[in-house]
């Protein structure tokens, strides 16, 4: 029988408080739904459009062709559709809250950066008090959506680029920095920070990360540092 158990070996003394900055993926990570699965439902197109996430998250399929791919599914869906995908389905993931309120606690700076979109990222990031949240813009356009993203794309590269940014305007460096993700667009990100967490992750993401968390929920990172 598996145990179904959690592990990882840490230097003795070490504790949440040792960190400066802490870095999250969105979607599957604190959330528990990929919001544009959720939102191409509403235009009947879900197996479609999370096939290709699916797929994307893996690390088969090239991110940002896959972005705009699905995106393009979306075209025409009133913008209506975030409101009730925000309202109806975004769930925070188990350990959410504790983790969070505990960082911010321990005197953390807290990243919340996404493949997805501003319109969910910006909401969570003023529910839970991240102090900073970057992700892509649906282009609205009449009340529906364009079927398209604007301005610099949050993809892969981009994840990393705003981490590497907070560490330098904040002069943070990489050994006090933990990032968490579960996809393989996380895993620049993840190598910008000197502790990196693969919560119940693509295997492409555990065999790379300091740490994975398959079992418990987010403030499982507590057992590894406590807060």
């Amino acid at each position: 029988m598996t145990a179904r158990l959690d592990f990882g070996f840490v230097e003795e003394g070490r504790t949440l408080a040792d960190f400066k900055l802490l870095a999250m993926d969105m979607d599957s990570t604190l959330i528990s739904i990929e919001c544009i699965d959720e939102i191409a439902d509403f235009a009947g197109r879900k197996a479609e459009v999370a096939a290709v996430t699916a797929s994307a998250m893996r690390g088969e399929i090239d991110w940002p062709e896959s972005l705009r791919q699905r995106v393009a599914a979306l075209k025409d869906l009133e913008e209506s559709s975030l409101e009730r995908v925000y309202a109806e389905r975004l769930r925070l993931n188990k350990g959410a809250e504790k983790l969070l309120s505990t960082a911010k606690r321990c005197g953390l700076k807290t990243l919340l950066v996404s493949g997805g979109f501003t319109y969910f990222t910006d909401r969570v990031r003023d529910r839970l008090g991240f102090d900073y949240a970057y992700s892509n813009t649906l282009v609205v356009e009449g009340s529906r959506l364009a079927g398209r993203v604007s301005g610099t794309l949050v993809d892969a590269h981009g994840k990393a680029a705003h981490v590497a940014r907070l560490k330098k305007e904040l002069g943070i460096p990489r050994e006090r920095v933990i990032a968490i993700g579960d996809g393989a667009n996380d895993l620049e990100m993840m190598a910008e920070a000197g502790t990196s967490v693969a919560y119940h992750a693509k295997p492409v993401v555990k065999s790379k990360a300091d740490y994975a968390l398959d079992y418990v929920g987010l403030d499982g990172l507590l057992n590894l540092f406590p807060g």
